[in-house]
C-alpha cells in the first residue's frame, strides 16, 4: 500500500467532509500511446496522486486521504482483493476521522465488487464506486468528471444509509441493480427494470428513490472468511453436461446457471445439475437475458429439482451472493432461497 496522499482546502467556516479514496486500477487509471487510442491501453498504470491532480476543485468538496490499494485490470480481480477491500472499507468507516469512502475501479467487474461491498460493508456512511470507459490519456476522458461526482456524492449527507452506490455518467446507481451494458459507451452502466437512484451534477446530488432490500448494516453476510468455489455455466442450444460434470468432480460448492429466458435450462444440462444437487452442490438458476427476473418454480420446478431462483440478480451477482451464503454456513436449499429472496 502506498503512502497516503492528502488534498485539503484552505480553512473554511464549516469543516469539509473527510473522504477516503481507495484506488484499485482499471481504465480510469489507464494509459495509451496517444490521445485517440481508447482501446489499446494498459489499465491501472496511473497512480492515485495523478488521478487526483486531473480533477480541479476536489479540495473544495472534501478533504481526501488517498490510498493505492491495487493497480490491476479489473478483469483480473482476485477474491483475496475483495476481502481486502471489504476489510479496509469497514476499518476506515469505523473511524471518526472518515466520513465516507470512494473507490476507483475497472468497469469489467465493478458491478460484482459493488454488490459484494453492498452486503459486506457494515456502516451507514457513504461508499461510492466509480470508473471510466476511456483511459486517462484519452481525448475527452470520462474519468475525471466521474471521480468529481463520486467524491461529491460521498460527501453528501443524502448518500448516508443508501448502501454502496455507483456514480457514473452523472447517474447514481444502487450496487444491487447496476450492470455494464456497453463495451464502449460512456453511459455503459445501467440499472435495468428498476432504474437509477438519482443523479449528481454540478455539485448537486438528488435521489429519486431508495434501495429497499437489506444491505450494509442490515446484511448478515460478511467477506471475512475463505471463499468457497462457486462457478457459472450457461444454457444454450446443444449444450452438453461436460462442464457441470467437470466442476462437480473438481469439488465446487456451488454452480450458478445462466439460463435462457426465465432461467430455463436445456434438458441435458438440467439432468446434470439435478445430479449435482444430489451430491451436495448448491445450484442457482439465473438468466442470461440481461433484465427481468427468474421466477421461483417458474421455468423449472425448483422445489422438486433442488434448485434456487436468483430472482432479479444476474448470474455474476448471483455467484457473489451464493458464495457469501455458503461461506456463512448456509447450505440447505430452503435457507438459500430465503437469502436470495432477502438480498
Amino acid at each position: 500500500m502506498n503512502t497516503p496522499v492528502s488534498t485539503s482546502s484552505s480553512a473554511t467556516a464549516k469543516p469539509l467532509p473527510r473522504i477516503a479514496l481507495l484506488a484499485t486500477g482499471g481504465t480510469i487509471a489507464g494509459a495509451a500511446p496517444d490521445a485517440a487510442n481508447t482501446a489499446g491501453y494498459r489499465a491501472g498504470v496511473i497512480g492515485v496522486a495523478q488521478l487526483l491532480a486531473a480533477v480541479p476543485g476536489l479540495d473544495a468538496i472534501a478533504q481526501i486521504e488517498a490510498e493505492q490499494v491495487a493497480s490491476i485490470d479489473s478483469k483480473d480481480m482476485p477474491l483475496a482483493l475483495w476481502t481486502t477491500l471489504a476489510q479496509r472499507v469497514n476499518a476506515l468507516l469505523a473511524s471518526d476521522d472518515i466520513d465516507g469512502v470512494v473507490i476507483t475501479h475497472g468497469t469489467d467487474t465493478l458491478e460484482e465488487t459493488a454488490y459484494l461491498l453492498h452486503l459486506a460493508v457494515k456502516s451507514t456512511k457513504p461508499v461510492v464506486m466509480t470508473a471510466a470507459m476511456r483511459p486517462a490519456t484519452a481525448l475527452s476522458a470520462d474519468g475525471p468528471l466521474n471521480l468529481l461526482n463520486a467524491v461529491t456524492l460521498a460527501a453528501s449527507s443524502a448518500a448516508a444509509g443508501q448502501g454502496v452506490l455507483v456514480a457514473f455518467n452523472n447517474r447514481i446507481h444502487c450496487a444491487r441493480d447496476v450492470t455494464k451494458t456497453s463495451t464502449y459507451a460512456v453511459d455503459a452502466f445501467q440499472s435495468p427494470e428498476i432504474g437509477v437512484l438519482g443523479w449528481v451534477q454540478d455539485a448537486r446530488v438528488e435521489f429519486q428513490r431508495r434501495a429497499l432490500r437489506p444491505h450494509t448494516v442490515d446484511s448478515l453476510l460478511t467477506a471475512d472468511m475463505p471463499w468457497p468455489s462457486v462457478e457459472i455455466v450457461s444454457s444454450y442450444a446443444g449444450v452438453s453436461r461436460v462442464a457441470v460434470d467437470a466442476l462437480v468432480a473438481a469439488g465446487v460448492r456451488g454452480i450458478v446457471v445462466a439460463g435462457t429466458g426465465n432461467g430455463s435450462i436445456h434438458a441435458t444440462l438440467q439432468e446434470a445439475l439435478t445430479e449435482a444437487t444430489a451430491r451436495g452442490v448448491a445450484v442457482v438458476r439465473a438468466s442470461r437475458v440481461g433484465s427481468g427476473h427468474v421466477m421461483h418454480n417458474g421455468a423449472a420446478n425448483d422445489d422438486a429439482l433442488g434448485f434456487v431462483s436468483a430472482g432479479t440478480l444476474n448470474p455474476y451477482k448471483a455467484r457473489v451472493l451464493l458464495a457469501l451464503a455458503l461461506a456463512a454456513g448456509i447450505r440447505e436449499r430452503g435457507e438459500l432461497q430465503r437469502v436470495f429472496d432477502t438480498y
